[in-house]
């Protein structure tokens, strides 16, 4: 089974039901809930989306909803070798999309999901939309 990093921006479109990317992003995580795949998503991902559910939702349901959803992704670390590839990189101007990345490659993960398609065209590694992933792995008409 492929190992994939999920960028925060699509837990964003799951969590805080962003559309139209809600239903592409919701698929894809309810076949990580049934364990038909695997997804993973970087510590950062849990600190950014936390801050983004807080525009809209109390501490306390922020919580709630990140512990659901701790559930069905694998949390990978973010630690000082990758802060030092991403702050040493040239090919990445967005140092969140460096640090992604990087998590991405430091876990052998083989694709990274995200809507940002232009910020990773550097990228060893595939990138592909939700939309993409799921019309690879025949999940999308």
């Amino acid at each position: 089974m492929k190992k994939l990093l999920v960028d925060t921006n699509i837990v964003i479109d799951l969590l805080a039901k962003r559309e139209p990317y809600y239903s592409d992003s919701a698929n894809l995580f309810s076949l990580a809930d049934k364990k038909y795949l695997t997804l993973s998503v970087s510590s950062l991902t849990f600190a950014n989306t936390n801050y983004i559910l807080l525009k809209s939702k109390s501490a306390n349901e922020a919580k709630a909803i990140l512990r659901k959803f701790k559930l069905i992704a694998d949390v990978l670390p973010l630690d000082d070798k990758i802060i030092g590839l991403a702050l040493n990189d040239n090919d990445f101007e967005d140092f969140e999309d460096g640090l992604q990345y990087f998590t991405a490659i430091e876990n052998n993960q083989d694709i990274i999901i995200t809507r940002n398609l232009k910020d990773f065209k550097k990228s060893k590694i595939p990138v592909l939309n939700a939309e993409q992933v799921l019309k690879t792995i025949g999940k999308k008409p």
